[in-house]
């Protein structure tokens, strides 16, 4: 039996969130840096529970994104994972689900940065590519991510967006988006 959360980060517990960190370093077979940690956090989470054991882990946290002139609320999707050894059994979709809700209700738009190996699943969810060109801003201005381009994946919930216009977003350490 499985359990699915949505929770603040506030209203996590530090073994929680060790768990989560544990796992997403596993996931990602070590390629998931501190930057990236602090990245997920600070919004909401979506956790899988499996007979006790954090089995995935999904979080949404608040951005903004600049597109035709206008500075979007953005529901940014981060670290997103399911143990090995219990994919393919729809927790991802669970995770994805409790999220989509949060975005469609709290902000303009929803983005992702997706893995290759990962188009498809969003795409199969109504994520739309970003076609356009990307950047960010930096501490020394506008840069282009062309190294994104491709990646990068817009949920439209209040209103139209064009997918080919430039898309840029604000900056962080680590990955910019």
């Amino acid at each position: 039996m499985t359990d699915l959360w949505t929770v603040h980060t506030a209203d996590l517990e530090a073994t929680v969130l060790t768990a989560a960190r544990a796992l997403l370093d596993d996931a990602f077979d070590g390629d998931f840096s501190d930057d990236d940690w602090a990245n997920a956090l600070g919004g909401m989470h979506t956790l899988v529970w499996e007979g006790g054991e954090l089995i995935g882990h999904a979080s949404l946290v608040q951005r903004r994104l600049v597109h035709n002139g206008r500075a979007l609320r953005t529901g940014y999707v981060e670290a997103v994972a399911v143990r090995s050894d219990r994919r393919r059994r729809g927790h991802g979709d669970a995770m994805m689900d409790a999220l989509e809700r949060v975005t469609r209700k709290a902000y303009d738009v929803g983005a992702l940065s997706a893995s290759d190996e990962a188009l498809e699943f969003y795409a199969s969810r109504g994520w739309q590519l970003w076609r356009g060109p990307s950047s960010a801003m930096t501490p020394s201005g506008v840069k282009a991510t062309k190294e994104e381009d491709g990646s990068i994946h817009v949920l439209p919930v209040g209103g139209a967006l064009d997918l080919d216009g430039e898309l840029t977003c604000d900056y962080r350490e680590g990955d910019v988006w």
